[in-house]
């Protein structure tokens, strides 16, 4: 697959959830080759913004989309890193701030 056919399924599976991906698609796009980067690394796609373990029963939680991803957009308008937006988050009625880790510290 290439970043840009999973740019196309991200932003299909992003509506589907009423969000969206974040708008500036030139750092989409390095997220998505991190997390094709990820898939041939360990044969799934991880968060590229954690660390990942290789061990994928540990690393479950952090599988995009991340299980951390909805209350996040909740609570922030974007996931931890910045992938998955509301549309609020894109259009600017949303504060950008950096958002928190919720991965408990045993996980890291």
């Amino acid at each position: 697959m290439t970043p840009e056919k999973l740019y196309d399924v991200l932003t299909k599976y992003a509506h589907t959830r009423g969000m969206e991906l974040n708008a500036d698609r030139e750092y989409v796009m390095e997220i998505c080759e991190g997390l094709l980067t990820n898939q041939a690394r360990y044969g799934y796609r991880s968060c590229p913004c954690r660390l990942a373990s290789a061990l994928t029963d540990k690393d479950r939680d952090i599988i995009c989309p991340c299980r951390y991803m909805p209350p996040d957009v909740e609570e922030y308008g974007s996931c931890y890193c910045g992938l998955y937006v509301s549309g609020d988050w894109n259009a600017g009625k949303v504060p950008h701030v950096k958002v928190p880790e919720r991965r408990p510290p045993e996980l890291l």
